[in-house]
């Protein structure tokens, strides 16, 4: 059974019930990204999808809220009819997972869903300033703030961000927005191997002229390897230190320039991963390490498996895809994050595979103490979303 409750207070007392019926329900918006983490161990579901429309948009604030069903193409029409932009560039996951339908802009709160632009603007986590939420005992709570100045008292907004709805139903949220660039340009540097580019990406992001991109994409096919750093801003801007950048990294090439249509295109499919999409139905995996490590694990698990890959982040960030068959090479993933540092979550996966290996990194044993008693505060009878995340929580 999925219920779609009509507001807040809908929401609190269907919660509740189930809170003391015990039932265990699965959290959702409208279900694209439902396939990402272990398989919910649910009878039932809540649905934001119900809970729709914008509460407040005030430009000049430059703070946005809507409830958390609200379609998030519809957020991202309103801001930009107003030249302002979401400064996050949320992932949109539908390619990659073969879903449809609408994703929501709770969606983006709950899973912390950040694109390329994380390295300059931070992640979604970093622009919420404000959620109401129920919680596992059907309780209403409000936490941040309207605008910045008003956000005062414990930060459970950033505690709900990335929770995976294992801590409470989102209901409303809200963003801090920035102006949308004039132009952007993306400067391509060809044939430089995982370590140079990633030495060539560090220089840049080292730089003063605010890279807001900077991915590398191996040779796999006959454009060869691809090194991008893109700038946005002020056209006058963009011209200076498009001229600046490449003074500085022309010891790795001179590169060419891109805009436009083609620009946008290329950093859609580095955010949304779709440049994995070539290899056929295999696991996919996204790893986060210091982006100088980024090189070493990915050879390190290629010397044992078939892999194919992208850096996204500078090389903080790798898109793994591999084949499904065992435990989808987890074992030879964390042995590789182990030996180098970092940590790798399971994006893509059947149901077998993700309800048999550890779908997001396994915590220490205190940092999992803390877990669970944060979980059995805001969710006592483990009814939201349980198994999510970890098998026992």
């Amino acid at each position: 059974m999925i219920h779609t409750p009509r507001d807040e207070n809908e929401a609190a007392s269907l919660i509740a019930d189930a809170f003391n019926a015990r039932t265990k329900l699965s959290v959702a918006g409208r279900g694209t990204k439902s396939s990402v983490g272990r398989p919910v161990e649910a009878s039932s579901a809540v649905s934001a999808s119900e809970l729709t429309g914008v509460t407040l948009y005030e430009p000049s604030e430059m703070v946005i809220g809507a409830r958390s069903g609200t379609p998030l193409s519809e957020v991202v029409r309103m801001l930009a009819s107003r030249g302002q932009e979401l400064p996050f560039e949320p992932m949109d996951y539908r390619p990659l997972l073969g879903t449809r339908g609408e994703p929501t802009i709770g969606s983006v709160a709950a899973m912390n869903i950040s694109g390329s632009r994380r390295i300059m603007a931070g992640a979604a986590r970093d622009s919420l300033i404000g959620v109401r939420f129920v919680n596992g005992r059907g309780e209403a709570v409000k936490s941040g703030g309207r605008v910045m100045k008003n956000v005062t008292g414990l930060d459970l907004v950033k505690l709900m961000a990335g929770s995976w709805g294992t801590l409470g139903f989102i209901t409303e949220v809200i963003f801090k927005v920035l102006p949308k660039p004039e132009r952007a340009a993306t400067l391509v540097l060809r044939g430089l191997d995982d370590r140079r580019a990633v030495e060539a990406l560090s220089a840049a992001l080292g730089s003063p002229f605010d890279v807001t991109g900077a991915a590398h994409v191996p040779s796999a096919d006959v454009q060869g390897s691809r090194t991008l750093i893109r700038l946005e801003g002020f056209s006058v801007s963009i011209d200076y230190r498009l001229g600046e950048m490449r003074r500085l990294l022309k010891r790795f090439g001179t590169g060419d320039i891109i805009e436009g249509r083609p620009s946008e295109g290329l950093w859609q499919a580095v955010r949304d991963a779709t440049l994995l999409l070539d290899y056929g139905d295999r696991a996919i995996w996204r790893i986060s390490a210091a982006p100088t490590r980024g090189p070493e694990i990915a050879a390190q698990i290629a010397q044992s498996r078939e892999a194919r890959w992208f850096y996204d982040w500078g090389g903080g960030l790798i898109w793994l895809a591999t084949p499904v068959d065992g435990d989808a090479g987890a074992s030879v993933i964390r042995a590789a994050t182990a030996a180098f540092g970092g940590h790798a979550t399971l994006v893509r996966a059947p149901d077998g595979v993700r309800a048999e290996v550890d779908v997001f990194e396994p915590p220490s044993v205190p940092v999992m103490t803390v877990t669970r008693g944060i979980k059995d505060s805001f969710d006592p009878a483990g009814i939201l979303n349980p198994g999510r995340m970890y098998a026992s929580l």
